[in-house]
């Protein structure tokens, strides 16, 4: 009976194909909804993801390159000006124009850049420690080149704060590293400190007031 061995054969080989192929449309359905909720979790107006995302990807950051790892705030200086002057389509285009261009530049650094909400971003990169203030000088730069908008120029402001992971305990969260990036931030926009401050223990461990920062929008109000 020497066909027995190979009709046994053939017969595993039908059974797996059949198995394989519903697996595969499983599989394929699966990355599909994948595809689907990582654009539903990204802004619609910069493409960009919000803090959640930011937040996986620094922490594996820290974890694999704590000491390169940079986390960075950006605020768009002026944009009710500009929305009451010039329109929302226009802020719209100055957002939009902001968010590629750190998500750009964070890319290029290993990192990912993400909108937090309104006019504020955030980016996660890896630099080398004495290439951060030449790094975030550029950035800035780079950020305040003019944006045409149907015939008008835009000139974006921005500032930007930015803790080095290396600068805290190693025990220092994301959510550490954002709150001094955050700090350093309100630091240069109201002239405290000079472009390119970095963020102290002190930024990352300030007390925060209703789960924001001090002197942000919102912190005088009374808790719900």
């Amino acid at each position: 009976m020497p066909a027995e061995p190979a009709l046994r054969q053939r017969s595993r080989i039908l059974a797996l194909a059949a198995v394989a192929v519903p697996l595969a449309a499983v599989v394929a359905d699966d990355v599909r909804v994948r595809r689907h909720l990582q654009a539903a979790r990204r802004d619609p107006l910069t493409g960009l993801p919000g803090r959640d995302i930011l937040a996986s990807r620094t922490a594996s950051l820290a974890r694999a390159h704590r000491d390169l790892l940079h986390v960075l705030v950006a605020d768009a200086d002026g944009l009710k000006t500009v929305n009451d002057t010039l329109g929302h389509a226009a802020g719209d285009t100055l957002i939009a124009t902001i968010g590629h261009r750190l998500g750009t530049w964070a890319q290029a650094r290993r990192g990912l850049a993400a909108r937090l909400g309104g006019d504020e971003f955030a980016a996660a990169v890896l630099l080398e420690p004495t290439a951060t203030l030449r790094e975030v000088t550029a950035l800035h730069q780079l950020l305040a080149q003019p944006v045409d908008h149907d015939g008008q120029t835009l000139s974006p402001a921005v500032s930007i704060g930015t803790a080095r992971a290396s600068d805290l305990p190693d025990a220092a969260s994301v959510s550490r590293l954002l709150r001094g990036a955050d700090m350093a931030m309100y630091r240069v926009k109201t002239g405290t400190r000079p472009p390119g401050y970095l963020a102290t223990r002190h930024d990352a461990y300030t007390s925060a007031v209703h789960g924001r920062r001090p002197g942000r929008p919102g912190t005088h109000l009374p808790l719900a």
